[in-house]
């Protein structure tokens, strides 16, 4: 929420070029709170925990958030029932003409195909097409970050030699002028990463249109968006659970596949240190509010 300070005190300008939600008594007295309207698109097989994760992001903030979920019509998830589905989702077709503050992509276990290969993919490229018009800022999580990067900028999908799986120091890129979504994150802060797959970051470098907000020295580019924030681009999570990654060290481990523990992520004494959850709530807030002060009140 905002606060409210005089419109003449210096404050009231530096605050708000750093996007911080300010406004003066007049408007105050005058202003429609309204709420929040998020998609999530969940492509992972693990919908139930992934829009958990998710909501609980959302949740930490005084707006009213409300949450959207969707299902891809082409693929049906083997992993969740269908009458939860049925119940808890909807299709893409019965949600494309209303229009979102904001949606998020999530990842999904298909990396290591061919864009085109993906059996929804074609509902994808509509949805997409559909966050340019009718959504103020869509977030997209690791392959659904690299997917939007190659449909919308060509972005290359590279292949890792080793899975990329642990979780990771990072910096925060342009000190000079803080960016929107990184305001009050730490200079380093960590985020969890589970991917066989990365992107050309010479391309992205080498977009205009483009601009890397983070990045790390053993996972890479990390974070990115569009000039206008209305793409932005996780390549890791920032919303897994504690356990999230041992239980998929632990799923990979009882499938007999070839799979080394996620580095920096369990202590000596095998306990798992949660130093990610600070920067992942923080930078979910900044971008709720975001889309609260950049969406139309009406936004038809």
């Amino acid at each position: 929420m905002p606060i409210v300070i005089d419109r003449n005190i210096p404050a009231y300008d530096i605050l708000g070029r750093e996007r911080i939600f300010v406004m003066d008594k007049q408007r105050a007295f005058t202003q429609d709170i309204r709420p929040i309207d998020i998609a999530i698109l969940n492509l992972m097989p693990t919908k139930k925990e992934t829009e958990t994760q998710f909501m609980r992001l959302l949740s930490n903030s005084p707006l009213q958030v409300n949450i959207t979920l969707i299902h891809t019509e082409s693929y049906r998830s083997k992993n969740t029932e269908a009458e939860y589905l049925e119940r808890f989702y909807q299709p893409f077709e019965e949600v494309k003409r209303r229009h979102f503050d904001g949606m998020i992509v999530t990842g999904a276990p298909v990396e290591e195909l061919d864009f085109d290969k993906v059996a929804y993919w074609q509902e994808l490229c509509k949805l997409f097409d559909f966050t340019k018009t009718n959504v103020t800022s869509t977030i997209f999580i690791c392959w659904g970050a690299m997917a939007a990067l190659n449909y919308f900028y060509g972005i290359e999908k590279l292949p890792l030699k080793s899975k990329l799986f642990g979780v990771f120091p990072h910096r925060k890129l342009h000190f000079d002028t803080p960016d929107p979504l990184m305001r009050g994150i730490s200079d380093v802060f960590h985020m969890c990463h589970s991917r066989h797959s990365t992107v050309n970051e010479r391309q992205i470098a080498a977009d205009d249109r483009l601009k890397a907000l983070a990045t790390s020295r053993e996972a890479g580019l990390a974070v990115a968006s569009d000039l206008a924030h209305s793409q932005v681009f996780v390549l890791g999570h920032m919303e897994y659970d504690r356990e999230t990654l041992k239980a998929e060290y632990d799923r990979d481990v009882n499938k007999g596949l070839p799979i080394q523990p996620p580095k920096h992520y369990f202590a000596k004494d095998g306990s798992i240190d949660m130093n990610w959850t600070s920067s992942a709530n923080l930078f979910y807030n900044n971008w709720l509010n975001f889309v609260y002060q950049t969406t139309p009140y009406r936004f038809n």
